[in-house]
């Protein structure tokens, strides 16, 4: 699939796909004839991944980190593993952040239905 394509699939733009390639984190492609990118369909798994930790808030740096240790296969296993433990739960304290707030903003605005009740009592 030509990087247009891809782009299309995974709602990333052609520009993020060509740097992810130059920074690591996605395999070189092949080319066709016309030395166009050729992606095979499986990339998109690896695509829809590195979305996923870059939308709970990874560092490019640490996503570079984990591509290179998938790239050594096996034997990186434990590192990986102990990699997206440590992101886990930073995402998980960034929730119960988000909830917290979720909190304080659902109060002032029960706060504001509260008055606008009373204002119309009146």
């Amino acid at each position: 699939m030509k990087v247009g394509e891809l782009a299309k699939r995974s709602g990333l733009s052609a520009h993020t796909i060509r740097y992810y390639e130059r920074i690591g984190l996605l395999p070189y492609a092949d080319r066709d004839q016309s030395q166009h990118r050729n992606y095979d369909q499986s990339i998109l798994i690896w695509v829809e991944f590195l979305i996923r930790l870059k939308q709970t808030g990874m560092p490019i740096r640490e996503m570079i980190q984990y591509a290179e240790l998938r790239k050594q296969g096996v034997s990186s296993e434990d590192e990986r593993q102990s990699l997206l433990e440590k992101h886990r739960e930073l995402v998980k304290d960034h929730i119960a952040e988000l909830q917290a707030s979720l909190l304080v903003l659902d109060a002032k605005i029960s706060g504001y239905a509260n008055s606008e009740r009373k204002r119309a009592k009146l």
